[in-house]
């Protein structure tokens, strides 16, 4: 795209009321048809983006769709400002709270790039503001793309003039006069900032798996049709996609760890503390936690906190001499299973998102995000090419996290595997501990050495400045849980200073 792009939307196309009149209705039909056959196959979501020019046609466009298709199933977003809830989590939560299920339309009449053109129209960002903004749009995209999402863009536009005579049009009548506001003038003022800023954030966006597809909104009647061919077009062609054999194996292949090194077997697992010190070491270690916790800078930050680990590694308890040292009202656990059928219709880490904390809470995931490059790479759930992409997206995921004041702490509980016999044996045995212990449990101890190469593999792919992995001695069980308090305490203690 280059300095013309919305040169071409200024053509005055129009269509006449016959040839109109002649097209709408094949056009309705072929429209709802195709969503009948999307809501029936469930086989991916659309994901339809309204944005462009104050006054060409945007709310009409969409009270439109819904006229045209069955309303009830199409979710549309229209976003006002971000409320208390929204704005104690990074900028994508609204939007991924709002994602379409499989099967689904979802139109967003605001979208994740109102903001970050609106702030550097107003001069609230530099233009580096804004080309970061555009790189994190584009790696959501992708990976909704990746996840088998349909995303429509379209940027409905006028010229200056056309704006102008639209605005005076729709205000000079009784009946559209509310549909003009004081904001819609004052944006019009801005309308050379708007088109240059606006055209340099839709170049660096109209991607192969995200293009944009720019509207001339001048004429309802052009618009109408030339939206609802490009929405009929793009979802047909997915539907009618023959179905391909995978060409991939869906085994992954286990390689060394990238550095050659396997960062589990240098652990030192013969590390111990008595019962003695261990008590004291609790009360000293989970009195600091809850003294930081408790400190009124704790309400501008948050707290995640991921235990990941061998099968009886020790986690549950672990865990509970956390919560030991908190109020009950300040975290949330979230153990996580296999996902469940509404979780299946979303991309992969939606259930994650979902239940992010607010500032000033601590959410602790019981197993987490990285089941995609464990357990589903182990167990073959997920593809190669989806388990590699998993790493970026995970990175930039928890990047996003970061850089939004929430303090990620991730732990990995690691035993032996003489350990584990012994653990696995003692549940089996003590009445009360038998449901600790499944035949999946059996099972994954059969892979140990398969899931011990997918561990440094993430380790090493994973661990990074900003979002370190602490590898946990847990032969012990008081060593490893003293380790985890001191270390969460240490890392809130230095998101505080």
């Amino acid at each position: 795209m280059g300095s013309a792009m919305f040169e071409s939307a200024e053509l005055g196309h129009t269509i006449d009321k016959e040839r109109y009149e002649a097209e709408e209705p094949a056009l309705r039909e072929a429209l709802l048809n195709a969503q009948y056959d999307l809501l029936e196959k469930k086989g991916f979501p659309v994901i339809i983006l309204i944005s462009g020019v104050d006054g060409a046609g945007k709310g009409e466009t969409v009270n439109l769709l819904h006229e045209w298709m069955d309303p009830r199933h199409i979710e549309t977003h229209a976003l006002d400002a971000p409320s208390q809830e929204e704005t104690d989590r990074p900028a994508f939560y609204r939007f991924w709270r709002a994602l379409p299920p499989k099967g689904k339309i979802g139109i967003f009449f605001t979208s994740w790039y109102t903001e970050p053109i609106l702030s550097r129209v107003h001069r609230q960002t530099s233009n580096a503001d804004l080309d970061q903004r555009m790189e994190q749009i584009r790696l959501f995209e992708r990976m909704l793309a990746s996840e088998g999402a349909l995303i429509l863009k379209f940027w409905f536009h006028l010229s200056k003039r056309q704006q102008k005579d639209r605005l005076e049009k729709l205000e000079a009548k009784a009946r559209t006069r509310w549909r003009v506001t004081d904001q819609d003038w004052r944006h019009f003022k801005l309308y050379d900032r708007f088109r240059r800023i606006s055209e340099r954030s839709l170049r660096e966006t109209s991607t192969a798996e995200a293009p944009w597809i720019v509207v001339e909104g001048a004429d309802a009647r052009y618009r109408s049709l030339a939206v609802g061919r490009a929405i009929l077009g793009a979802v047909r062609g997915r539907l009618d996609e023959p179905v391909e054999k995978p060409t991939e194996s869906h085994t992954a292949p286990f390689l060394p760890p990238v550095d050659n090194v396997n960062v589990l077997r240098r652990l030192d697992l013969a590390q111990s503390m008595d019962k003695e010190t261990y008590e004291q070491a609790l009360d000293k270690h989970q009195g600091e936690l809850s003294r930081l916790t408790r400190n009124p800078r704790f309400r501008d930050i948050s707290v995640i906190a991921v235990f990941e680990g061998s099968d009886a590694a020790g986690k549950g308890g672990a865990i509970r001499r956390v919560t030991g040292a908190l109020d009950a009202r300040q975290y949330h656990i979230f153990p996580i299973a296999a996902p469940t059928e509404e979780e299946r219709a979303q991309p992969y880490l939606w259930r994650f998102w979902r239940h992010l904390p607010r500032r000033g809470k601590l959410a602790i995931f019981d197993r987490s995000w990285y089941g995609r490059v464990l357990v589903e790479r182990v167990e073959g759930f997920a593809s190669e090419s989806a388990f590699m992409r998993a790493y970026a997206e995970i990175n930039d995921f928890e990047e996003q996290l970061v850089r939004h004041r929430i303090v990620v702490v991730k732990f990995w509980l690691q035993i032996s595997e003489e350990e584990q016999l012994k653990r696995f044996k003692e549940r089996e045995q003590t009445s009360f501990k038998r449901f600790k212990i499944t035949a999946d449990d059996w099972r994954n101890r059969e892979k140990w050495a398969a899931y011990e190469l997918a561990v440094c593999d993430m380790v090493d792919r994973t661990s990074t400045e900003i979002a370190p992995w602490t590898l946990v001695e847990a032969n012990d069980k008081h060593f490893a849980r003293i380790k985890v308090l001191r270390t969460l305490s240490e890392r809130i203690e230095s998101a505080l200073r």
